[in-house]
C-alpha cells in the first residue's frame, strides 16, 4: 500500500472488534537488521522479536525517493509476515533525497564522504517509512514521516574526522543524527523526532494503536 506525501497515515478498512481484541495475544515481529530500530522499538515497551527481511532494496526506474521508502518499509513487512502469518511485523526503511535523487546507504568511506560533500550547505529531506502488517488478521497500514535537515557547510577535514569517529556506513546518507552526526547540522524539521534515526515512533505508535495493541 503506497502513501501520498501529503497523507502522513494510510490505515487498512477498520477491523471487526474480535480481530482487534486478539492482536493483543499476537505477537510482534520487527522485520529489520538495523540495531536502531531495535533500539528505538524497545521505548515502546513491548515484547518482540526481530526477524531479517530478504528484499532487494534496489529502487525502480524512476521511483520517487519518499515513494522508495514506502514501498521497501511495506515490502519488509510483508516478506517476514508471509513466514509469520499470525504476528504483527514492523518494516521501516529511510531514503535521503538531495535535488530529487535518492542517497541510500554508503556502504563505505569513500561513498560516505562523497555523500557528505554533496550534502554540504544543502537542504536534504529525510524520508522515513513505517508498514504494519498481519495476514492472519488482514490488517495492512503505512505511514510515512519525512524530516527536513539544514547541513552546515562542511570543510573536508570535518568530514574526515566524523567519518573516522561514527563509521556510518549503514546510515542512509551518512547522517548519524543520535551521534556525532549532529554536530554537522543546522536545523532539523519534523513532527516525529525519532523518524530520523530510523523508525517514527509516533507513527508507529499510531499504527499500533490501529491494529488493535494498547498504548502505552
Amino acid at each position: 500500500m503506497t502513501v501520498a506525501p501529503s497523507s502522513p497515515f494510510s490505515p487498512s478498512p477498520a477491523l471487526p472488534a474480535a480481530a482487534l481484541a486478539s492482536a493483543l495475544n499476537r505477537p510482534l515481529i520487527l522485520g529489520s537488521s538495523s540495531p536502531y530500530r531495535r533500539e528505538l522499538l524497545q521505548r515502546l515497551q513491548l515484547p518482540f522479536a526481530v526477524v531479517v527481511p530478504d528484499v532487494d532494496e534496489s529502487p525502480l526506474p524512476g521511483e520517487a525517493p519518499a515513494a522508495l521508502a514506502q514501498r521497501l518499509a511495506l515490502a519488509k513487512a510483508q516478506a517476514v509476515a508471509e513466514r509469520h502469518p499470525q504476528a504483527l511485523v514492523l518494516g521501516s526503511d529511510q531514503v535521503a533525497e538531495l535535488h530529487a535523487q535518492a542517497l541510500g546507504k554508503p556502504g563505505n568511506h569513500e561513498r560516505a564522504r562523497d555523500q557528505l560533500r554533496r550534502m554540504s550547505g544543502q537542504s536534504v529531506c529525510f524520508h522515513t517509512a513505517v508498514a504494519l502488517v498481519c495476514l492472519e488478521s488482514g490488517y495492512s497500514g503505512s505511514a510515512l514521516a519525512p524530516v527536513r535537515v539544514q547541513f552546515r557547510p562542511l570543510l573536508d577535514d570535518e568530514i574526515e574526522r566524523y567519518l573516522q569517529a561514527e563509521q556510518p556506513y549503514d546510515c542512509a546518507g551518512s547522517a548519524k543524527s543520535e551521534g556525532l552526526g549532529i554536530a554537522l547540522l543546522e536545523r532539523i524539521e519534523s513532527d516525529d523526532p525519532t523518524a530520523l534515526i530510523g523508525l517514527p515512533l509516533i507513527r508507529t505508535a499510531q499504527l499500533l494503536r490501529q491494529a488493535g495493541v494498547a498504548l502505552p
